[in-house]
């Protein structure tokens, strides 16, 4: 039995209506600031999705499966394929996904080179770049409405955007290098920490009001994240410590030490997991209280991890520019479905990863300068992945491009 998982053209025709791009957007790379309402992802290459060489089974589809089996276990076998999102030109540092909208989801990108992206979350389809910092993005991230994004860069600003228009809404300068920027739940407050040390909250209702400010820590903010109904802050810093604080006091509630500089930490306030990495280990800890719930050691260095909404699992990657893929409750590796060479596709470390607000698929970015969208299940349709069984390529017209066993390379 052949399968073949292909992107699925009539997808296409979903895309929100809204304001067009007046700049011509079809035509190389734009830097319009709109939410565009057509596609610019041709298959012969575009400004958004970009579908490399169709030998490259990594890039385009899975391996076609010979097996007397039934249609399942042909599934069940197939390799994953990821797809492939290019237009940074620089290694992609951080991304994040907005909450799920009448117009779906969408997906932000941080990037060395300063143009930080928005995409179609399910499809990675390119809508805007914000271009406006002189300097490398070290964070990004949206609203749960998509309605807002919130960049930080080492221009020393965090700068807050109209996602819909992509125009630029407020410049907050700051002492030193900005390396992250979370929104409140109701996106009327911003918060920001990096290079100086310091926790920075501004009221986005009073641009003018200068912003409250809470010390403690004594090297580089790498991460600060809002929790427990955004009444307390968590802050991953280079002194090795993670702390918990109180907004109004300012004062710190509890903290963590470590061995070593914490990589990455993810807030998940359905269930209150705080999902941390330092060295080869990702570490599970409750929110509330930073009681340490599970570690699971890593073959390799891991910059970054996401727990799946439904918490069955959970995703890192790192240096060795694999994305590993755990079963949650039980800590074991997912290598029944799929051997973890089939998790391999970045040509360089993975520096972020997160799932999508409906866990269907996670997203990567890494060192090599692409975003990459990973199926949760694969084999099924969803988003521009369609599953093709058999019957179904002897009963249409099917562009032999993505269906011919004996083009598909081992």
């Amino acid at each position: 039995m052949h399968l073949c998982v292909r992107p699925d053209a009539s997808r296409r025709s979903s895309f929100p209506a809204g304001p067009r791009c007046t700049s011509g957007c079809a035509a190389g790379r734009v830097s319009a600031h709109t939410r565009c309402s057509r596609w610019h992802s041709s298959f012969a290459g575009s400004a958004g999705l970009r579908r490399t060489d169709p030998s490259s089974p990594a890039e385009l589809r899975a391996p076609s499966l010979a097996s007397s089996g039934d249609k399942l276990s042909g599934i069940m076998a197939m390799r994953q394929t990821p797809l492939t999102c290019s237009g940074h030109t620089r290694p992609v540092v951080d991304l994040a996904f907005s909450g799920i909208t009448p117009y779906g989801y969408f997906l932000i990108s941080a990037c060395k080179d300063g143009k930080p992206m928005l995409r179609q979350g399910d499809t990675g389809d390119w809508i805007g770049t914000f271009l406006g910092h002189k300097g490398a993005v070290w964070g990004a991230t949206l609203n749960k409405e998509a309605t807002k994004a919130a960049t930080a860069a080492a221009d020393f600003s965090a700068k807050v955007w109209d996602a819909v228009t992509g125009e630029e809404v407020l410049t907050l300068a700051h002492k030193h290098i900005v390396k992250s920027v979370t929104f409140t739940q109701d996106s009327n407050c911003l918060l920001t920490g990096g290079n100086d040390k310091v926790l920075r909250i501004y009221d986005l209702s009073k641009p003018e009001a200068e912003p409250q400010e809470i010390a403690g820590h004594t090297s580089a903010i790498k991460k600060a994240l809002w929790c427990n109904n955004d009444q307390q802050i968590l802050s991953a810093a280079d002194d090795k410590t993670i702390r918990l604080w109180d907004r109004t006091s300012n004062e710190t509630v509890k903290t963590l030490s470590f061995d070593v500089s914490v990589s990455s930490m993810e807030y998940v306030p359905e269930g209150e997991v705080l999902v941390i990495t330092y060295g080869k280990t990702v570490a599970f800890y409750n929110a509330q209280s930073l009681d340490l719930i599970k570690t699971v050691d890593t073959p390799a260095s891991i910059h970054s991890a996401s727990l799946h909404p439904d918490k069955d699992f959970f995703v890192a990657g790192g240096d060795d520019f694999k994305l590993y893929k755990y079963d949650y409750s039980t800590k074991e590796e997912m290598a029944a479905v799929a051997p973890v060479e089939s998790y391999k596709g970045h040509f360089g470390p993975v520096h972020c990863v997160r799932f999508s607000p409906d866990g269907e698929l996670y997203a990567s970015g890494s060192e090599d300068g692409t975003l990459r969208l990973w199926q949760t299940a694969v084999g099924k349709t969803y988003g521009l992945w369609k599953c093709v069984l058999p019957e179904e390529l002897a009963s249409e017209n099917s562009d032999p491009l993505y269906c011919q066993p004996t083009e598909i390379k081992a």
